[in-house]
């Protein structure tokens, strides 16, 4: 199974990685991605830039509408994130909870979805497509 953990942030985070050696910050994602790496259970991940970087697509409109960040609430943002695929929910709580962490920061887990969760559909032309995708390396 496949699961992503997605760093939020809080003002109380942000607060407190100002006053942090960026550094140290480094070295122990550095260290916390290594371990994934040795347990092999790490297979995708990055951090993001500032909100400031980003735009927003916004549907509600035809043509939607491109709007320049800095967007949201700090609670709303998300600063990066991993992909482990692992053998269980529990195992994937157990990696998010040894991520090096401080206080206001959050991790929100979700499994990512595989074929077996649209079995219904198996005879959709773009689930075959998908599946031949993937087979294909174009797609994760």
């Amino acid at each position: 199974m496949k699961y992503m953990l997605i760093m939020r942030t809080t003002a109380e985070a942000v607060e407190a990685s100002a006053s942090m050696d960026f550094e140290e910050i480094i070295n122990a994602m550095g260290a916390y991605n290594e371990s994934m790496i040795k347990a092999g259970v790490l297979i995708g991940g990055d951090g993001l830039t500032d909100a400031k970087e980003g735009f927003v697509v916004d549907f509600n409109s035809q043509p939607p509408v491109v709007t320049d960040g800095p967007y949201g609430e700090v609670h709303e943002l998300f600063n990066g994130f991993w992909i482990l695929e692992v053998s269980s929910r529990e195992e994937a709580a157990e990696w998010a909870s040894r991520a090096p962490l401080g206080p206001g920061s959050k991790l929100e887990v979700r499994r990512i979805t595989d074929q077996s969760d649209f079995e219904d559909f198996a005879d959709n032309e773009y689930i075959k497509k998908e599946k031949e995708w993937r087979g294909e390396g174009a797609i994760g």
